[in-house]
């Protein structure tokens, strides 16, 4: 939350006003702009104080002020961004410059030095670092950290200063644990300064008279729209910028779309509004950089009005409220209001039984303290840092340990195909999963997980099968990507097939001797090719080839040519290999551009090269392609041999009539560790859907690998396409969504948020994943991601292994049930006990315990909590996602309290009519009594409440758990025998009484247990 200071944001009033203050240069152009760029359709603002009455009162009014995050359709300012990008990607070249009010020759510096004062620095995002007081407030800042601050402080205007120092030294390990476990794991890694720190080439004019053109350096930062860029290979794009002049211009946009491919830029075209965005040929984004090619281009947006900016604009402000915060907080005031009505009424009997206003104060001021579970803040503290130190043994490192809990509640993944993660959701569920399975979630009351994957998809086929509603079980959902996730990160050779595809051993042959002697650039596809040639024992003897020549691999031709000759002698000029030959790899289509024949292998003929050849070659392709491979062409040509005094050929004329061979076939297979992790996680309750920005066959073909069906398909450009109905339910039925920008996958992630009620989680790695990934309710990076991706991620993985979020999700439901037990245990035993003493003041008209009696018996009951974090959960119960309800928690105080309540009526109905004599003369005694059932009830709670089973029959606690259920048991039975009894004003018990209690407990379990049965069969779920 600390990095969500000062984020800009698109179109502000500080920089939309700045074209009123231009000097009329265009004056037509603001109006332009406004028509481009402004929303023509009005918002319908009746009922305004209805509507934001009718929010409040149903709580939306919290989670949605003034803002549509439901993922379905572009914001405001995203719109407008769009809008103005495609005006100038649709117009002429020269009107261009009239958009923007600038000419053919540039800024004059004047002018620019006032359009920098105007717009401010050319900065997507400023940041603010988190410092050390953001996270201790945030740590200290806590309900029942607040209460227990206020009754510590009553407590010492009381003169009870020992209770005061206790809550105190709660509240000081609570804020310090929780501060020291995300202040030293938390990495401010904000660094943009790749993209704010280099200089540029920037056409200028100067001169009053007569005005001279100058190339001079910019600052990036100190780029404004009008100006007029140079660039060329390596040049990052300081804006948005409308291209003037090219020569083949190639551009990276990975920063922005995830994909490794490359694009191709023409300033000689005019685009129209069916184009999607990042696929403009004449637009060029900031953040890009050039691979190849020169030219020129017009800024027209800088700052917080670029693409990138839409990026960022969102951050911090579209992650929902957190359930569990807030349902801990409702309980809180619940819990205070509840302690003001029941102290005030017994500290009013109590007057009116001693008519001591001082005592029945203390009193009063000890029943509310014990109502308050004061080990709160603590245990769940303790919890989430235990479960961060056993993610950090699986090589995780947690930067929010609220985070660890989201992950026990995740039920989807999205995984992305791309060098960068992305996110997609679909909802089909693997037939890998057992009906048991489904049933389980079904009937257990929890809503099925599942997992998004680049390629991926629901787990769970023909759903309309089912007399239940498979989305009844669909609930939250994670995110990852494919590349080092999925598979192994690196390529393989499949096969390498002649133009009628079979298999030929010759098309090996020269694609080796190609890699094998290319010394320019080493590819991933070339060490495939002599892995696989090594691995499988040809003998293509590279030794007796010479490398004449060779010409690299560049973006605009996509080839590698190499030219050998033959190291043979006389006895071998028969060979077919003799002589000077040329040898040709790279992309399928621009070899076969180069090709005017084609080669029969098996017979050894050459033949020109037909239309129907050149046809089929490329359906071969595309049908490889469609299989989720990678192809690449071979093509030869034997030249003549040239005298030391002859010149080369040129690039084009050399590679030119050659002889097409073949293609290899490349696949970058799935981790062995992936299928098995996907079923782990099935059985978990966590499905898996599909986020990429690649293509669609290539996610399909990773799914099928690793065991996950593709029936349910969309693209980012079919997306734009929908309304916002049609987006929500797109979405919900989507295996793989495939070509999302970053705003895409933003929305995607807010839909299922929203509209599917999803705890969502994002695996990323990439700039273009900080939207998703602060949007998501738990954040996922890896450690060789992007420091932006690592800063706004909650988790950061040191491993690219679904194993781990295996574990993850483990230890989210382990902290998270352990969490629960507590809640529901001290909340149900602390009420269930302050209705006890609310009828026993009442019944014997004097304090069932004293203030000093009652805060002991509380903070014996608190310490011999503080073993929970340590329990373990029982296996049914981590298989399922667990979410938290708002009515789960009431409605089990109801149930469950009367239990306790009834417990210890049972022992003051015991005490008064079995010792009644003896109590009437000795209120010691029933005070000795009392104090002993209520620790043990209190005590005993926890393994009632822990399990489904019955306890210590079918299920037993951890050891940790036990040790302290038996040190607590044994000191509160000894205490009214040591002279610490004799202080407290205790006294011995006989004998009886404990026979008595061994009957009571086991009543008050077989009770329990009555209820928990019934209590489950009527809700499905126990904690």
């Amino acid at each position: 939350m600390m990095r969500r200071d000062k984020l800009f944001s698109i179109f502000t009033s500080r920089n939309s006003n700045h074209a009123n203050n231009h000097d009329l240069l265009l004056p037509s152009s603001n109006a332009i702009r406004q028509n481009l760029v402004n929303n023509s359709s009005t918002k319908n603002e009746d009922g305004t104080v209805f509507n934001f009455l009718r929010r409040l009162m149903s709580g939306r009014i919290f989670r949605s002020f003034g803002s549509n995050i439901d993922g379905g359709s572009r914001t405001e300012e995203e719109e407008k961004v769009y809008s103005w990008l495609y005006a100038l990607a649709q117009t002429e070249r020269d009107l261009a410059f009239e958009y923007v009010r600038s000419t053919e020759r540039g800024l004059s510096f004047t002018e620019a030095e006032k359009r920098l004062r105007e717009n401010g620095p050319n900065v997507p995002l400023e940041y603010t670092f988190p410092s050390w007081w953001n996270f201790l407030w945030t740590a200290f800042f806590h309900p029942f950290n607040m209460i227990l601050i206020f009754f510590s402080a009553l407590s010492y205007i009381t003169s009870d200063s020992p209770n005061g120092c206790v809550m105190l030294i709660l509240v000081l390990i609570s804020v310090c644990l929780r501060f020291y476990m995300e202040y030293s794991s938390s990495k401010a890694a904000m660094k943009l300064s790749e993209f704010v720190r280099c200089p540029v080439k920037v056409q200028r004019c100067a001169g009053r008279v007569v005005q001279t053109e100058l190339i001079v350096q910019v600052d990036q930062r100190d780029i404004v729209p009008g100006d007029i860029i140079i660039f060329e290979p390596g040049d990052l794009f300081p804006g948005d910028v409308r291209l003037l002049s090219s020569k083949h211009l190639v551009v990276s946009q990975s920063s922005l779309t995830g994909e490794s491919c490359t694009a191709e830029k023409t300033a000689d075209i005019r685009e129209d509004r069916s184009t999607p965005l990042l696929e403009l040929k004449n637009i060029c984004f900031m953040g890009t950089n050039v691979i190849s090619g020169s030219g020129t281009g017009l800024v027209v947006s800088t700052g917080s009005k670029t693409y990138m900016s839409t990026m960022f604009s969102n951050i911090g402000k579209q992650k929902p409220p957190d359930d569990f915060e807030r349902g801990v907080r409702r309980i809180s005031f619940v819990l205070i209001c509840v302690m003001l009505i029941v102290a005030t009424i017994i500290t009013l009997i109590d007057y009116f039984t001693s008519y001591n206003f001082s005592e029945s104060i203390l009193f009063g001021l000890s029943v509310a303290c014990a109502l308050t579970p004061q080990m709160f803040p603590l245990i769940v503290n303790t919890s989430l840092a235990k479960g961060a130190l056993a993610m950090a043994r699986d090589r995780c490192v947690v930067k929010s340990l609220a985070a660890i809990r989201d992950m026990g509640s995740i039920a989807y993944e999205a995984i992305d195909c791309s060098n960068s993660v992305h996110v997609i959701c679909a909802p089909h569920i693997c037939s890998c999963i057992s009906l048991d399975v489904i049933c389980r979630n079904k009937f257990r009351g929890s809503s099925a997980a599942i997992i998004a994957i680049p390629h991926a998809c629901h787990l769970l086929e023909n759903a309309h099968d089912w007399k239940f509603d498979v989305n009844e079980l669909i609930k939250n959902i994670l995110c990852i990507d494919k590349t080092g996730t999925l598979t192994m990160d690196h390529a393989i050779l499949v096969d390498y097939l002649d133009s009628w595809g079979l298999s030929k051993e010759k098309i090996l042959h020269f694609a080796f001797l190609n890699s094998y002697f290319k010394i320019d650039q080493k590819y991933p596809l070339d060490d495939a090719i002599l892995a696989y040639v090594y691995t499988n024992g040809y003998k293509f003897q590279a030794s007796k080839w010479k490398k004449i020549d060779e010409i690299p691999f560049d973006f605009i031709r996509k080839k590698v040519s190499v030219i050998l000759e033959t190291k043979s002698n006389k006895e071998d000029r028969s060979s077919q290999f003799h002589g000077r030959l040329m040898i040709t790899k790279g992309a399928l289509e621009e070899v076969i551009k180069v090709c005017s024949f084609v080669e029969h292998i098996d017979s050894g003929s050459v033949t020109t090269l037909s239309s129907e050849d050149h046809l089929r070659i490329l359906n071969l392709g595309e049908k490889v392609s469609n299989e989720g491979l990678r192809c690449i062409g071979v093509a030869v040509k034997w030249l003549k041999t040239q005298r030391n005094n002859q010149r080369m050929d040129s690039e084009d004329t050399v590679e030119s009539d050659m002889v097409f061979l073949g293609l290899t076939t490349f696949y970058d297979p799935p981790k062995d560790s992936a299928k098995q992790a996907l079923w782990r996680l099935a059985e978990k309750g966590v499905t898996a859907k599909v986020l990429t920005g690649d293509s669609l066959s290539l996610a399909i073909k990773i799914c099928q690998e690793v065991g996950i069906r593709t029936t349910h398909v969309t693209t980012g450009p079919d997306l734009e396409l929908l309304n916002q109905d049609s987006f929500h339910e797109t979405v919900k039925r989507a295996t793989v969504l495939a070509r999302l920008t970053p705003t895409q996958k933003l929305r995607v992630v807010q839909s299922l948020q929203t509209v599917g009620k999803h705890v969502v989680g994002f695996l990323g790695d990439g700039i273009n994943d900080s939207l998703a990934l602060d949007a998501a309710n738990v954040g996922i990076s890896v450690d060789s991601g992007a420091s932006v991706a690592k800063d706004f991620a909650d988790i950061i993985l040191l491993e690219k292994d679904l194993n781990v979020l295996v574990a993850g999700v483990e230890q989210g439901r382990l902290t998270y049930g352990n969490t629960m037990k507590y809640i529901k245990m001290s909340v149900v035993a602390n009420i269930g006990g302050v209705l006890s003493l609310l009828i026993a003041t009442i019944f014997l008209a004097n304090e069932p315990l004293t203030p000093k009696q009652l805060l002991t018996q509380n903070f014996l009951y608190s310490v011999g909590q503080i073993a929970i974090p340590w329990d373990k959960m029982e296996e049914d119960y981590v298989k399922t996602p667990q979410i938290w309800t708002e009515k789960g928690l009431p409605m089990f105080i109801l149930w469950n309290s009367p239990v306790c309540t009834l417990c210890d009526l049972s022992a003051l109905l015991f005490l008064c009519f079995y010792y009644k004599n003896y109590i009437q003369m000795n209120v010691v005694f029933f005070r000795s009594a009392w104090f002993v059932e209520g620790l043990l009830m209190q005590t005993l709670i926890i393994h009632l409440i822990r399990t489904e089973k019955i306890p210590f029959i079918q299920e037993i606690a951890s050891w940790p758990v036990l040790c302290s259920t038996l040190l607590i048991s044994a000191i509160g039975i000894a205490i009214p025998l040591t002279p610490i009894g004799d202080f407290m004003g205790f006294t011995d018990l006989p004998l009886s009484y404990f026979g008595f209690l061994v009957l009571l407990f086991f009543g008050y379990f077989t009770v329990g247990q009555v209820i928990k049965r019934i209590y489950i069969l009527v809700y499905n779920r126990w904690l």
